[in-house]
C-alpha cells in the first residue's frame, strides 16, 4: 500500500542560513541565504527518521530578487517593486531556472538542485516544489529554457487587445502601470510598463494598490474577464507553455508539485494538463492550494491528489483554540467534505499562516497536541509540518518587509533561531536545544511515525463518536472530541482534549460502531501509542471507556477489533 504523505515544508533560503546576527531588513551580504547544498544527507536522514515522507522545497525556482547576478547570465531585476530584500518566491522570473541565492556557485545552481533531489531520494523521501500557474513576475524572462521550450510568455502577444486567446497576459491598452504607493524609480532605473498588464490577483487596473499583487502579472488561460467567456478550443498558448514547464521539472526528478492558488486557473486546464503529466511521469503528486470548499470536488476530479483544507479543518481547529468554538465543530468540518477526506492535506502551519506557538495563535507550543493529533490522524489524507514547527518556533521576529506578525518571512534574508540551533551547522543535534524543544521534537517524531506504522491511520476507516457522547459530567463535547480509526483487526480510539485542564472522560462507543466495524464486545488490553502505556479496558455498547486526557492533550489507544 502507498504511504500516508507526511510533508515537511521548508524555504531553503531560511532553513539552512546559519547567520546568528541577522539585521532587520538586511541585504544578502548582511544576512546571507541558506543554500541547497547545505541541506545535507545528515539533515535529510534525520527528517526521514522523524516520519517525513515528502520534502516540499519552497521558493527554489528563480524569482524576483535584488542582488545582481548578471555575471551569470541572469538579467538584473528592477528593485523598485520587489517585495522585501529577497523578493517573493511567488513572483517567478524564469520558470526553467533555480534561484541563484540558493547556490554555493550560482553558475552551477541547477546541478546543486539536482543533487538535492538525488539526496532526498537516497534518504527515502520524495521531493516537491511549487508550481505557480496563475501569474509570473512583471519582468519575466527565461534565459535558461531548454531548446524545445515554447517562446517566452508574452513574446507573441497582441498588446493592443485586453483579451486575445493566445495572448499570455491581459493588457490595459493606452495605460501605464503605476501602482499606488510604490516608487518605480527615476531616470534609467525607472520601471516602465506600457501598456499596463493586469496584476496577479485578478486586478484589472493599471493602478493596483499596495496590498494587491502588483509585483506579478496575471496569466491568460483563455478566459475573457471582460465578458466572462471561455475560449479553450483550440488550446490556448498559455496551456501549452505551462504543460511544458511541468514536464520539464518532472524530468528533473521532481516527484510532485504544490500548485499555487489553483482556483484562479480554470479547472479545464487542470483536466487537460494533469493526466498528461501523470501519463509521462507516473506517480507525480499534485497538491492544490484552494480556498473554496464548493470547488473541492471539481479540482479533485481534475486530477489533484490532495487539496489544502485551510477553510475546513485548519480554520475549525484554530477557532477552537483561539475563539472558543466547540470541539464538536470538527464534526461539521468533515461532514462538509464527506467522501473527500482522503484527498485533504491537513496542517497547522505553513508559510502563509501564523505560527502555532506565536502570540497571535496559541502562544505556547505545548498546547499543540489536541490540534496536531486530530490534524494528523482524522483521515488517510496528507499532513504537513512547516520547518521549525516541531521545535515550537514562535515566529516572534520582525525580519524586515515582514513585521512581527507571528509568521516567518518569505520576503527577507533571515535565519530561524530554533532551526539554526537544531541544525548545528549541518550536524543536526539536540545539544543546542532547550529541554522543552527536545521533548516537543521527540513527541512530533513519535506521532508522525505512528501515522504510517498504523494501518488504521494510513489506510483505515473513520467513525465519529460525537453523536454518541452528548454533554455529561464525564464528557464535554465543547472541549473534547473522540473518534475511532479502524483497519482489519486494528482499532484505535482517539480522544483529544482542548481544555486547559485535564479531562477524566467516559466515552461511549455506540452499538452502530460495533456493528459497522465488526467489534467484538469484551475485555482486552489497549496500548496508548503516544506513551506506550498499556490500558486494560472493556468494550461494550452498554458501558463506557474511561480515559484520562492531559490538558491540551490527546490519547490514542490501540486495540484489536476482535477477541
Amino acid at each position: 500500500m502507498s504511504e500516508k504523505p507526511i510533508i515537511y515544508q521548508l524555504l531553503p533560503r531560511l532553513f539552512a542560513n546559519y547567520n546568528d546576527a541577522c539585521v532587520h531588513g538586511g541585504t544578502l551580504e548582511q544576512n546571507g541565504s541558506g543554500k541547497l547544498a547545505s541541506i545535507n544527507a545528515r539533515i535529510l536522514n534525520s527528517l526521514h527518521d522523524m516520519g517525513i515522507t515528502h520534502m516540499w522545497y519552497t521558493g527554489v525556482i528563480e524569482h524576483a530578487h535584488r542582488p545582481d547576478y548578471s555575471a551569470y547570465g541572469i538579467p538584473r531585476h528592477n528593485p523598485h517593486f520587489i517585495k522585501g530584500e529577497a523578493g517573493s518566491p511567488y513572483a517567478i522570473t524564469d520558470y526553467y531556472d533555480i534561484d541563484p541565492d540558493l547556490a554555493v556557485d550560482p553558475a552551477k545552481r541547477m546541478d546543486e538542485f539536482e543533487a538535492l533531489i538525488a539526496r532526498t531520494h537516497r534518504a527515502g523521501m520524495k521531493a516537491l516544489i511549487d508550481f505557480v500557474p496563475n501569474h509570473v513576475a512583471r519582468e519575466y524572462h527565461s534565459d535558461a529554457a531548454p531548446a524545445d521550450a515554447p517562446a517566452d510568455f508574452g513574446t507573441d502577444d497582441r498588446t493592443d487587445w485586453f483579451f486575445f486567446r493566445d495572448n499570455n497576459f491581459y493588457y490595459l491598452p493606452y495605460t501605464t502601470f503605476q501602482p499606488h504607493g510604490v516608487d518605480l524609480g527615476e531616470g534609467d532605473d525607472r520601471y516602465i510598463e506600457s501598456p499596463a498588464r493586469a496584476s496577479g490577483n485578478d486586478c484589472f487596473t493599471p493602478t493596483p494598490g499596495m496590498y494587491d499583487w502588483y509585483d506579478t502579472v496575471k496569466l491568460n488561460y483563455g478566459v475573457d474577464y471582460g465578458n466572462h467567456t471561455h475560449h479553450f478550443d483550440p488550446i490556448p498558448s498559455t496551456w501549452h507553455k505551462m504543460l511544458h514547464i511541468l514536464k520539464y521539472w518532472a524530468g528533473k526528478g521532481v516527484d510532485g508539485f504544490r500548485c499555487d492558488m489553483v482556483h484562479m486557473v480554470p479547472v479545464e486546464f487542470w483536466q487537460w494538463a494533469l493526466p498528461q503529466v501523470k501519463s509521462a511521469y507516473p506517480g507525480t503528486l499534485f497538491i492544490a492550494e484552494i480556498y473554496d470548499i464548493n470547488l473541492y470536488a471539481p479540482y479533485i476530479n481534475a486530477g489533484f491528489d490532495y487539496l489544502y483544507d485551510k477553510v475546513g479543518l485548519y480554520d475549525t481547529l484554530r477557532g477552537i483554540e483561539c475563539h472558543g468554538a466547540p470541539a464538536h465543530s470538527i464534526t461539521g468540518s468533515w461532514q462538509r467534505i464527506d467522501g473527500l477526506q482522503p484527498h485533504m492535506l491537513n496542517f497547522l502551519e505553513n508559510h502563509d499562516e501564523q505560527r502555532f506557538a506565536s502570540a497571535f495563535y496559541a502562544g505556547e507550543p505545548e498546547r499543540v497536541w489536541a490540534s496536531l493529533v486530530v490534524s494528523a490522524t482524522i483521515s488517510t489524507g496528507a499532513v504537513m509540518i512547516y520547518a521549525g514547527q516541531e521545535l515550537g518556533e514562535p515566529g516572534a521576529d520582525a525580519e524586515g518587509y515582514s513585521g512581527r506578525d507571528g509568521r516567518t518571512t518569505i520576503f527577507d534574508y533571515w535565519s530561524i533561531d530554533t532551526l539554526r540551533r537544531w541544525l548545528n551547522r549541518g550536524y543536526p543535534a539536540n545539544k543546542n536545544l532547550t529541554a522543552a524543544e527536545v521533548l516537543l521534537r521527540v513527541r512530533y517524531s513519535r506521532l508522525l511515525n505512528i501515522c504510517n506504522q498504523s494501518q488504521a491511520i494510513a489506510h483505515g476507516g473513520f467513525f465519529d463518536l460525537t453523536y454518541a457522547n452528548p454533554y455529561s459530567r464525564d464528557f464535554d463535547p465543547a472541549k473534547q472530541f473522540a473518534y475511532l480509526r479502524h483497519k482489519d483487526n486494528e482499532l484505535l480510539l482517539i480522544a483529544a482534549n482542548f481544555d486547559n485542564k485535564p479531562a477524566h472522560c467516559n466515552i461511549n462507543i455506540p452499538m452502530h460502531a460495533f456493528e459497522y466495524i465488526g467489534i467484538t464486545p469484551g475485555k482486552r488490553t489497549g496500548r496508548e501509542l503516544l506513551t506506550d502505556i498499556e490500558i486494560p479496558l472493556t468494550l461494550s455498547p452498554d458501558s463506557t471507556v474511561t480515559l484520562d486526557i492531559p490538558a491540551h492533550g490527546a490519547v490514542m489507544v490501540k486495540m484489536s477489533v476482535k477477541i
